[in-house]
C-alpha cells in the first residue's frame, strides 16, 4: 500500500477548508476515521442496536458477539488475556477508574503516587484528586530542558511508600517516546507498580503489553481510527481482582440483596451500564487498519516526514522545538511525528488561526498540559501532529505557509 492509497480510506482528506484542500495535522487530539471504521458504526447502528450481555433474542446475541469480539482484538493487539482489558469511554476514563479503585485498594494515608511532569491532565489530575481523598503524597518526576524524562533519578525517588509511578508512553506535547519496559523494570525492582498513559503510544508504535512489563495501560479509540467514546484500560488481572469497582450498576454485578452484593468478574466488574455497544466493534476495523499501516513504503514516508521537521523546523529564525531526540540516561529518546513549538514575537493562537485559513488544521494552546507549559516558561505551543495518510507535499505545505504566517505577524 501506498500512501495515495491509504489516503482514500478516509474520505475527511476530501474536505476544503477556505477553498484549499484540508491539511489535517491535529492527529494528536483526534485521528480521522476511515471507511471500514464508519461502515460498522453504520452496521452495528442501523442493523444491531440492543444492549448487550442481557437479552437472550438474536440481535442481542449479535451485538453481545461484536462487542466481546473487539476485546478479543484488542488483547490480540496488546499481547494480553481479554480478561485484562476493561472497555471505557478513552484514556480520561480509564485513568480515572485506575485512581479510584487502585488508590481505594492499595493507597493509604502517606503512600506516594510519582507522576512524570510531561502528564496530560488526564493523567495527573486524577491523581491529585485520589492523593488529597487518600491523604497521599503526590511526587513530580522532571523533564529536561530536551523534554527527555530523568529517569536516572527516579529510583532514588522511589521510597517503601510508593505504590504507583504514572508515566505517559509518548508525550503528547513533546512527542519523545520513554522508555517504558526500563521504567518499568526500576519501578518493580522497588516494588511499586506502573501505570501508562498511551493516548499516544498506542497509535504510533504497536505496544506489547507482556515485554513491556506495565501494570496498568490506558489508550482511547478515537485516536487510532476508532469511534469517539471508546476507550481501554488493561491491568494487570491480579490488580483488577483486587480492586473495587468504580461505578455500580447494571452489569456489573453478580448478585444484588438487600443484605449485600457481588459483583461480576474483571473485567465486567469495571463496565457498569450501558456500554457502547456501536462503538467498542469499531477497534476492530481500526486495529486492522493500524496492522495495514505497518507497511515498509507507509512507515517510510512517516520517518521522512519526521526527519525533514526535525531538519528544517529549528532552521526557522525564533522557533524553539520543544522535545528533541536523542540518547539520554542510558536510553535513546526517539521522536515521532509531533512537533510542539513556539516563535518569538508570534502568539501561538495567531498563527493557528492564519495557517487555518490556508487549509492547515493545527492544536494551539496549552495542549492540557498546563504544567508542562510552566516547565518551559511559555504560555502556549503550536502542534503539528502528522499520521500515516500525510504525505511529504503537505509537509512542503504546512512548512513554507508557517514561514509565511511569521512574516505577517512580524510585519
Amino acid at each position: 500500500m501506498d500512501v495515495q492509497e491509504l489516503r482514500k480510506e478516509f474520505t475527511q482528506l476530501d474536505e476544503k477548508v477556505y477553498g484549499k484542500p484540508l491539511v489535517y495535522l491535529d492527529n494528536a487530539a483526534t485521528s480521522l476515521r476511515p471507511r471500514g471504521v464508519v461502515s460498522k458504526w453504520v452496521e452495528l447502528s442501523e442493523r444491531y442496536s440492543a444492549n448487550i450481555h442481557r437479552a437472550v433474542h438474536h440481535i442481542s446475541s449479535i451485538a453481545t458477539e461484536e462487542y466481546e469480539h473487539a476485546r478479543e482484538t484488542v488483547a490480540a493487539y496488546l499481547n494480553v488475556s481479554p480478561g485484562e482489558v476493561v472497555f471505557t469511554s478513552g484514556t480520561t476514563a480509564s485513568v480515572n477508574l485506575a485512581a479510584f479503585s487502585f488508590g481505594e485498594a492499595f493507597v493509604g494515608e502517606g503512600d506516594e503516587i510519582i507522576v512524570s511532569e510531561s502528564e496530560h491532565h488526564s493523567d495527573l489530575v486524577p491523581w491529585q484528586m485520589m492523593c488529597e481523598r487518600k491523604r497521599a503524597v503526590l511526587k513530580v518526576l522532571e523533564v529536561d530542558e530536551e523534554g527527555r524524562l530523568r529517569i536516572d533519578e527516579l529510583g532514588s525517588m522511589i521510597s517503601r511508600r510508593t505504590k504507583l509511578v504514572c508515566v505517559t508512553h509518548v508525550s503528547n506535547v513533546l512527542g519523545l517516546v520513554n522508555p517504558i519496559k526500563a521504567i518499568a523494570e526500576i519501578c518493580h525492582s522497588h516494588g511499586c507498580r506502573l501505570l501508562v498513559d498511551g493516548a499516544q503510544g498506542a497509535v504510533h508504535g504497536h505496544p506489547d503489553l507482556k515485554d513491556l512489563d506495565c501494570d496498568f495501560y490506558a489508550f482511547s479509540g478515537h485516536k487510532m481510527y476508532a469511534a469517539p467514546g471508546t476507550g481501554v484500560l488493561y491491568g494487570k488481572k491480579e490488580l483488577l481482582d483486587a480492586m473495587p469497582p468504580y461505578m455500580g450498576g447494571g452489569e456489573m454485578v453478580g448478585s444484588v440483596k438487600w443484605s449485600g452484593t457481588t459483583y461480576a468478574p474483571v473485567p465486567l466488574k469495571f463496565e457498569a451500564g450501558t456500554q457502547n455497544f456501536a462503538g467498542a466493534p469499531t477497534m476492530v476495523p481500526a486495529i486492522r487498519m493500524l496492522e495495514l499501516m505497518e507497511d515498509a513504503e507507509i512507515e517510510r514516508n512517516i520517518d521522512e516526514i519526521t526527519a525533514y521537521l526535525l531538519e528544517e523546523l529549528p532552521k526557522i529564525p525564533g522557533l524553539r522545538l520543544y522535545g528533541i531526540p536523542g540518547e539520554a540516561y542510558g536510553q535513546d529518546f526517539r521522536k515521532i511525528p509531533l512537533f510542539s513549538f513556539s516563535v518569538e514575537h508570534c502568539h501561538h493562537e495567531d498563527l493557528a488561526l492564519i495557517l487555518d485559513k490556508m487549509g492547515i488544521a493545527l492544536r494551539s494552546g496549552q495542549m492540557c498540559a498546563e504544567p508542562l507549559m510552566d516547565r518551559f516558561g511559555v504560555t502556549g505551543m503550536l502542534r503539528a501532529s502528522f499520521a500515516p495518510y500525510n504525505t511529504m507535499e503537505e509537509t512542503g505545505y504546512f512548512l513554507s505557509s508557517l514561514k509565511k504566517a511569521i512574516k505577517m505577524l512580524e510585519a
